[in-house]
């Protein structure tokens, strides 16, 4: 059963609340992680079909902008870090996984898998980011390269068939 719950500690008229969650995808428990995945992907695809890879790229390098400030407010407000419930680090790293998957709905699928598969497992160099670098940087930091290792994947895939 899905949980949504937004912490009282959580101002729900500050923006950075709404961004920092994806509009709430963060909010909805099990696996906020991979619901603020889901949730960008209409974005991501709205995004894609007017503009192009070009638009998506400049769109992942905004809200990772954005993210890194929604995040430091975020982990503000909450005293802590990288809170399960900031997400837009995922929107990020899902945006950039799909850069190659153009609008394929299978590609498109398989980068929220192999992005979810590389964010869940860590592995080098996505665990460095996790681990060792604080912050909104950190926060960010392991789901772009999350999000780039899916990518490879994604040309990889997209090259066979």
């Amino acid at each position: 059963m899905l949980n949504f719950k937004v912490p009282d500690q959580l101002d729900r008229k500050e923006p950075y609340v709404w961004l920092a969650s994806w509009f709430g995808c963060g909010f909805i428990n099990p696996a906020p992680g991979t619901w603020g995945s889901i949730g960008a992907l209409p974005f991501g695809i709205l995004i894609y079909a007017i503009g192009g890879q070009i638009a998506l790229l400049v769109a992942a390098v905004l809200i990772t902008i954005i993210g890194l400030w929604a995040a430091h407010k975020f982990d503000g407000a909450m005293d802590g870090h990288d809170s399960k419930m900031i997400v837009i680090d995922e929107v990020a790293g899902q945006w950039i996984a799909m850069l190659p998957a153009a609008l394929n709905p299978f590609l498109i699928i398989f980068s929220l898998i192999a992005f979810r598969f590389f964010d869940i497992l860590k592995p080098w160099p996505v665990s460095f980011f996790d681990k060792q670098i604080s912050g909104a940087v950190g926060v960010m930091g392991d789901d772009i390269i999350a999000g780039l290792m899916a990518a490879m994947c994604v040309m990889a895939l997209a090259a066979v068939i």
